[in-house]
């Protein structure tokens, strides 16, 4: 690879590092081109973009790329790949079902909206993150249900204080 093809995959890199804001670096040594090629095809699947680099390279684009990787420069060790998607979960999700039929591609980190997930045993904690919007709709569901109670109380008590009245003076 010429220092050109470097500089330019770096430049990709940070780019995507950038525009995902989440991404998970794995494992894949020793898999077949074959089994690569399978894996690369369940990406284009689940929208998520694979790409395998040297380490030096992703440390490179994550540094070029602000905020703070120093977590997962520890774990940039040997082969690794790079997996970018704008759902925190499919990747996690592949890497799960990918398992089920081989030992790799193994989780070596993840990088989710500024937050670090190091090692493999991170991967169900990965697979039940909420995204933003999930998380979003709750807030808004809870915030909604205090003001629809109070909306429903004054309401049904009208009708009560309305019946309280009406039969008051009827009496009198």
């Amino acid at each position: 690879m010429t220092k050109e093809e470097k500089y330019e995959l770096v430049v990709a890199l940070t780019e995507q590092i950038k525009e995902y804001g989440n991404f998970y670096i794995t494992d894949t040594a020793d898999l077949t081109v074959a089994k690569v090629n399978n894996i690369r095809r369940q990406c284009f699947d689940a929208d998520i973009t694979m790409q395998v680099a040297k380490n030096s390279l992703i440390k490179k684009a994550m540094e070029a790329a602000g905020g703070d990787f120093s977590p997962i420069y520890d774990v940039l060790k040997g082969s690794s790949s790079i997996l970018f998607s704008k759902s925190a979960t499919a990747p996690a999700k592949l890497i799960k079902a990918l398992r089920k039929k081989g030992e790799k591609p193994i989780l070596k980190a993840a990088y989710i909206d500024s937050a670090v997930f190091i090692g493999d045993n991170q991967l169900d904690t990965l697979m039940k993150l909420k995204s933003k919007e999930q998380l979003i709709g709750e807030i808004v569901g809870l915030l909604q249900s205090p003001a629809k109670n109070v909306l429903s109380a004054l309401q049904s008590g009208g009708t009560t204080i309305a019946g309280l009245v009406k039969t008051l003076q009827e009496r009198g």
